[in-house]
């Protein structure tokens, strides 16, 4: 759990970094690496999207998994209920609210290659490698992040904490249970899940990128159905 408890504590200092020196950035350079971040989020999508889909062997999953996801989250009103709820708590009122960072922020810290497989190789492997990768970024990502939104934006180290976490001790007590033809089904709907957020960011469309988190869930059932039948 090592490089998992790193990658927390860096998007921790990240945000408190980006709180105490909020003020000495402009307006127009918080934009310029609001848009950077943007773009990034955009080339990590569309890379696992790229790189693992002449590596599935069902190419047709992620279009079944997205397409049933977004209209389960969007009748349960994922995206909805947490904008409602977490601009409630912060008090936020139009422009750029505090839900629009944390589900940003949550879905590029954990919706990725290196917060996904680097917990798995962790646990079997004891490499953090890709886990301080990803804390190095991330760090990066949490300052600019809290220098629009704040200091809130550190409750997303929980969840990446309690994602991790996950994948860590499913890795652990089954290292068979996360197949390496899941994992490239999770990041494929993954990665168009952090372009939607790019989206987003840029302010080129608002695709509700949290309504689509049961899409997810898709390629699991499908590989646990598989399995039994």
């Amino acid at each position: 759990m090592l490089g998992t408890i790193v990658n927390t504590l860096c998007i921790v200092a990240g945000t408190v970094a980006g709180v105490v020196f909020h003020r000495g950035i402009g307006d127009k350079y918080k934009t310029a690496l609001y848009n950077g971040l943007g773009l990034v989020s955009l080339g990590i999508g569309f890379n696992a999207v790229i790189s693992n889909l002449p590596k599935s062997g069902y190419p047709v999953l992620f279009v079944v998994s997205i397409a049933l996801g977004s209209v389960a989250g969007t009748a349960m009103d994922i995206d909805g209920r947490f904008r409602r709820l977490v601009d409630k708590r912060s008090g936020a009122r139009g422009g750029k609210t505090l839900a629009d960072g944390l589900s940003a922020a949550i879905l590029l810290y954990c919706i990725g290659p290196l917060s996904m497989l680097g917990p798995v190789i962790s646990a079997l492997k004891g490499d953090n490698t890709f886990l301080f990768t990803n804390a190095t970024l991330d760090f990066v990502s949490s300052a600019v992040f809290a220098s629009t939104y704040g200091p809130w934006m550190s409750l997303a180290a929980i969840v990446l904490f309690c994602w991790q976490g996950m994948f860590y001790f499913i890795a652990v007590i089954s290292g068979t249970a996360i197949s390496a033809s899941l994992m490239t089904e999770l990041l494929i709907v993954g990665g168009l899940m952090i372009a939607g957020s790019g989206f987003s960011l840029l302010g080129i469309k608002d695709c509700k990128t949290l309504n689509l988190l049961p899409s997810l869930l898709v390629p699991v059932i499908f590989f646990v159905l598989k399995s039994v039948i």
